[in-house]
């Protein structure tokens, strides 16, 4: 038995020692067409690229990797944008005392240029709060006649509240439950919300009548609640906390630190808060759950360009868009935040990468309501960054804008 298998073996490695002269054989020589072979050397903007026989030299390795991390890190930027801005608005309302859970914030003074929000307004008060699920169901009891968002970690909308919302401006309580909760849930009174994240960021705009600012931020406080569901029995009272006039930024980084907050970020998530993709992208930079995020010296030099890159690259989306469809006019600067109405940044098939990177990096929160241009209840947004002659606009500049009528300002 034992001889019969060696001579197989023999019999196989004379196979294989005599299969190169085969294929020699003018007979078996294939005609590989030129676009599948790799040429010995290659001029590239990334340098020049030597192979033998198709094989990458050592040099040639390590400029591929030092490409396709660059790259990796650009994109993770690009789609990382929605989780970071959210953070950092937890984080910066965080910072003058409405900490998640605990608070809620109000600008009983409306907003001035000294908080530093993404494209707020101020002439309505708004109120927002940050909930993170991971210690349990959370209660947010909103007041009748509001208008707002509740949108998850990566910037998805989870539902609105107030005109637009369940409670269709009646006011009402909502339910927040964390991912994969199976606990027991109260059968009538609330309206219920199961997210795929743990943090949760909510603010809705309180709309003032005939001018009478306390009483319209009186009423956002008599019926504003922010509890535990265990406490529903006896809530405690809420905190809230006057944010006008206060020196914060809830704006994230450009900068490497910006790939530490996206960790931040993947940590205090489920492992698929976002679509495998997505965490393969995220994880390709070194950011994985339930690991810590140590890029090496040659990492943080290729982030750091990264992040330098992809922040140039999202400033000429906004200030000097190439894809048309984001003017609204032909012949004026105007550009439409959700193309084509779609909150999604969808066209058909297509999921508008350009877009969805502009509007979360210089606008703050989403929702159908928001691409509805309906009056009473949904919004019209436009924006421009040029004036007619297409220079840039001056903050130290005063500016005249002309609307068409009809405008329906009664609910702004």
């Amino acid at each position: 038995m034992m001889f019969r298998l060696r001579r197989a073996v023999i019999a196989a490695l004379a196979a294989l020692m005599i299969a190169p002269a085969a294929a020699q054989s003018p007979e078996f020589k294939a005609n590989p067409p030129s676009s599948i072979l790799t040429p010995d050397k290659v001029e590239t903007s990334a340098g020049t690229l030597t192979f033998r026989d198709g094989a990458p030299d050592p040099a040639t390795v390590q400029i591929a990797y030092d490409q396709i991390d660059l790259a990796r890190g650009i994109e993770a930027f690009m789609k990382g944008i929605p989780a970071t801005s959210v953070l950092a608005a937890c984080r910066g309302t965080a910072s003058v005392g409405a900490a998640e859970n605990t608070a809620v914030g109000i600008t009983e003074n409306l907003m001035d240029a000294r908080s530093l929000f993404l494209t707020p307004n101020t002439t309505t008060p708004y109120v927002f709060a940050c909930l993170n699920l991971k210690d349990g169901p959370l209660v947010v009891e909103v007041p009748p006649g509001v208008l707002g968002p509740v949108d998850d970690a990566y910037f998805r909308w989870v539902t609105d509240v107030g005109l637009t919302g369940p409670d269709q401006g009646r006011g009402g309580r909502y339910l927040f439950l964390p991912p994969g909760y199976d606990g027991p849930v109260p059968g009538f009174g609330f309206h219920v919300m199961r997210p795929h994240t743990n943090r949760l960021i909510m603010f809705f705009r309180a709309f003032v009548k005939n001018g009478d600012l306390e009483g319209a931020i009186a009423g956002v406080k008599a019926n504003t609640k922010l509890y535990p569901l265990a406490a529903v029995a006896n809530p405690p009272a809420t905190t809230f906390i006057n944010t006008s006039g206060l020196r914060f930024s809830t704006i994230s980084a450009n900068d490497f630190s910006f790939y530490k907050e996206l960790n931040d970020v993947v940590q205090n998530e489920p492992a698929d808060f976002v679509e495998p993709e997505t965490v393969g992208l995220f994880a390709a930079v070194g950011i994985r759950k339930g690991q810590p995020f140590a890029p090496d010296a040659r990492m943080t030099r290729i982030l750091t360009d990264a992040v330098a890159i992809a922040n140039a690259g999202v400033r000429s989306l906004i200030w000097a868009p190439r894809d048309k469809r984001v003017f609204l006019y032909p012949d004026r600067q105007w550009i439409n935040p959700f193309v084509g109405g779609s909150y999604l940044f969808r066209d058909g098939a297509e999921l508008m990468l350009d877009a969805r990177s502009m509007f979360f990096y210089y606008a703050t929160g989403i929702t159908p309501a928001m691409a509805d241009a309906k009056p009473g209840t949904g919004s019209a947004y436009a924006g421009a960054f040029r004036d007619r002659d297409g220079n840039f606009l001056d903050g130290g500049k005063t500016y005249k804008i002309t609307l068409p009528g009809p405008v329906p300002v009664n609910n702004f």
